[in-house]
């Protein structure tokens, strides 16, 4: 009997024990379960707020860049603007200068009547005076001709002359006045050219033979 007693003692001993273990076990699982769900959560809120400072610097840049291309563009429209005033400028000026030309054309024509031909003459001799002198004072400047030796980029030739006493390829006679605006061709002076004299050819030729 005093047997039966002691393994009823030692069953209710293993019995707490186990439950003792199995407690532990328990919470144990439940304290690791817990730490991974911390660290899950705080890993998402580390995103969430790398993805927040993200889209914040986005907003920033894209900020930055419409400022940019505005300034730009009033940059743009500020020098188109300050480069039509210079023109409207340049115009205001040049024309000035012309319609003074034209006051004294206008002023010869009126008294023209009581100019004898001297005196016309004298008064045309001025105004183109003055015309060349506005168109000079432009950078337009009269292209030499007569005398010169052909050059196409600012003579057109419009007739050979033969049996001439000038060197082949020699302007003999300008037609039509030509201009350069700078170092560029603003007009071609319209020119006759000289052929050569064949007959002075001919002539030393049989002279030779």
């Amino acid at each position: 009997m005093a047997d039966a007693q002691d393994r009823q003692n030692e069953e209710q001993v293993n019995g707490n024990t186990s439950d003792a273990v199995n407690n532990t076990t328990g919470a144990e699982n439940g304290g690791n379960n817990g730490g991974a769900v911390s660290a899950e959560s705080q890993r998402i809120a580390e995103l969430e707020a790398q993805l927040a400072q993200a889209k914040q610097q986005a907003a920033e840049n894209w900020n930055k860049f419409l400022r940019e291309r505005a300034e730009m563009d009033n940059f743009r429209k500020r020098q188109e603007r300050l480069a039509q005033e210079r023109l409207q400028r340049e115009k205001k000026a040049l024309f000035e200068k012309v319609l003074g030309v034209i006051d004294n054309v206008e002023r010869a024509l009126a008294y023209q009547e009581t100019m004898d031909k001297q005196g016309l003459q004298q008064a045309l001799r001025m105004l183109m005076w003055q015309m060349n002198e506005v168109m000079r004072g432009e950078g337009v400047t009269p292209i030499p001709s007569v005398g010169e030796h052909f050059n196409p980029y600012v003579h057109e030739a419009i007739e050979a002359v033969e049996d001439s006493d000038q060197p082949e390829g020699t302007i003999v006679e300008e037609v039509q006045k030509g201009y350069k605006f700078g170092d560029e061709t603003l007009r071609p002076a319209r020119v006759r050219v000289s052929a050569g004299n064949k007959q002075s050819s001919e002539s030393s030729t049989q002279a030779q033979s």
